[in-house]
């Protein structure tokens, strides 16, 4: 059913599997070869995927900045980075020892990886119904038949609610965790791994990335001596751009790929194993004490029958074991919960002149780093989820072009945002969908204020809530806040934002009061402005300097 092939079909810099054809390992460039660095560069196949969506960390801003004074959690690893390969196509195509298979908990043929079963041939369904079935995060082993590879390992991923995010995570990072171990205890060295996650189950891309890679990447730090060979195999542009971006994070192959790693790695990685712990749910015991070399036993006494159960009871052997210590913790999370508790309530407190004054509850502690990113991390998988297109066709947020630095502009407007009849839980997910590709970098941006006194707009508290949602990222690379047709009120109110909220963010608020001088800032052809702007415009300014064609909407200087 296959042919040998002399070398290996590439597409966009990327092998890929070229029909039937079998390709041996050493025709899959090493992630750690450094012809295969330069000649990652990926060539798009379809239009409407960007790669500004993924910048690379490597060239990003600030990339190198506060990483010196920290450790790195994955150090440069060359020996372990000689056995990760990236393979564009199929990995039942490789000469490997076992692959992959992401199935369902019934082994079914339907529910498997696209094209496996025809390629291994009948013999392989029939070798899965006598398995009976595979929990969710398990693995199970069966022969390859047809296929290239000796075994095929069939596991189960898990489905994706941000509700149930970490055990999610957990049972994705037990899947490829099950599967080297199933390599192993089989006497087998090299293995090809697709994407676990599946679109029915509605996992994140990036964020199961994560998992797979530090998954592989903690597993080899123990047992790199047992395994060769790592193929991580895609089929789609939009992974294999995500594991380019990736895979320098974990395994990175210098210094400076190890540095900038430092500041781009998520606030948790896991654990040893590569999963996420939570300490609430940690067994709350310290290990045994040692034991101590027993005293030479003395001459017996003869006590009275009322006696023994106190000489037992106070025995020094028995005490050993009954140290206080064993059932100790460092600190227990349940006092830990309870301070945080009380602490929120004392903020809130503190904060009850705020919520008298109608600007919302702003209590509660500021969220640390990883509480941020987990926040971000699980409205942003929820939003790629949902179809929210009628949130976008009321157009309050959308996509501008570039400011006159060239940074990416959001659009913003306030009389569109109508907050009677908007569902503000979905304008938040739209919100953070949006503005997604756009943070990764310095951007910019406009809000137009025209007309929005007449409309009731949302308390601080909330404003406080969306801006822990959207992160430090957002914090760090806004570089202004354009704001046309300021009125009194909304100054007063960002005067308040900036001493309530975040003066850190509001303080990049620049007042323009007439469209042409916005227009010094961001060119009129990067901007999509509505026409009742333009009317606001005349209105307010009377027209003076500018003329506004009602057709076109260009703003030419008036003579």
């Amino acid at each position: 059913m296959y042919r040998n092939v002399a070398t290996a079909t590439t597409r966009g810099g990327v092998p890929t599997d070229s029909g039937d054809s079998i390709v041996s390992l050493d025709q899959v460039p090493r992630w750690s070869d450094a012809e295969h660095r330069s000649s990652m560069e990926f060539e798009v196949e379809d239009p409407s995927f960007s790669n500004s969506y993924f910048p690379d960390p490597l060239t990003s801003p600030g990339a190198e900045s506060g990483s010196n004074a920290m450790v790195s959690r994955f150090p440069v690893h060359h020996e372990i980075n000689s056995k990760i390969y990236l393979w564009r196509g199929n990995p039942w195509n490789l000469e490997v020892d076992a692959v992959v298979n992401s199935t369902n908990e019934n082994l079914d043929e339907a529910h498997s990886s696209l094209g496996l079963h025809a390629a291994a041939g009948p013999g392989l369904a029939e070798e899965c119904a006598t398995l009976g079935g595979c929990r969710t995060g398990m693995a199970k082993v069966t022969n390859a038949y047809d296929l290239p590879a000796r075994r095929v390992i069939h596991t189960v991923g898990p489905k994706y609610a941000v509700k149930y995010h970490t055990a999610a995570e957990n049972a994705l990072s037990h899947c490829y965790r099950s599967c080297l171990e199933l390599l192993i205890e089989n006497g087998l060295k090299s293995i090809a791994m697709g994407c676990i996650y599946t679109e029915a189950k509605n996992y994140p891309r990036e964020p199961a990335a994560h998992v797979a890679i530090r998954t592989v990447r903690r597993l080899l730090e123990k047992q790199k001596d047992k395994i060769t060979a790592v193929v991580f195999c895609t089929t789609t542009s939009t992974d294999t751009e995500i594991y380019k971006r990736l895979l320098p994070l974990y395994f990175p192959r210098d210094k400076h790929e190890e540095e900038v790693a430092i500041s781009k790695l998520p606030a948790d990685v896991g654990d040893e194993n590569g999963e996420t712990i939570i300490d609430e749910r940690k067994i709350r015991i310290k290990p045994l004490p040692k034991k101590t070399t027993p005293k030479p036993p003395k001459a017996p006494v003869d006590l009275p029958v009322s006696d023994v159960g106190l000489v037992r009871r106070n025995s020094s052997h028995l005490g050993s074991f009954l140290d206080p210590a064993f059932m100790s913790l460092i600190k227990d999370p349940d006092l830990r919960r309870k301070e945080q508790w009380e602490k929120t309530a004392q903020a809130q407190r503190g904060w009850n002149c705020a919520k008298m004054l109608g600007f919302g509850d702003l209590g509660g502690p500021p969220l640390s780093a990883a509480e941020e990113y987990s926040l971000h991390s699980r409205y942003l998988a929820k939003a790629n989820s949902l179809n929210l297109s009628e949130i976008a066709e009321m157009k309050i947020v959308y996509r501008g072009g570039v400011d006159s630095e060239g940074r990416p502009v959001m659009v913003v407007v306030g009389a569109h945002f109508l907050l009677r009849c908007l569902d503000l839980e979905r304008f938040v997910l739209h919100a953070v969908k949006e503005f997604e590709p756009l943070i990764q970098k310095p951007y910019t941006i406009v809000y137009f204020h025209s007309a929005a006194s007449l409309q009731p707009q949302p308390d601080f508290g909330w404003m406080r809530r969306i801006q822990q949602i959207l992160g430090r990222k957002h914090q760090r690379n806004l570089h202004a806040i354009y704001v046309l047709h300021p009125t009194f009120g909304l100054k007063a109110a960002i005067f308040a934002l900036q001493l309530l909220v975040d003066n850190a963010v509001w303080k990049k608020v620049a007042y323009v009061d007439r469209l042409l001088q916005l227009f010094r800032y961001v060119p009129r052809e990067q901007l999509t402005i509505p026409d009742f702007v333009f009317q606001h415009d005349l209105e307010v300014n009377g027209g003076k300097g500018l003329i506004v064609d009602p057709r076109t909407k260009y703003v030419y200087h008036r003579p």
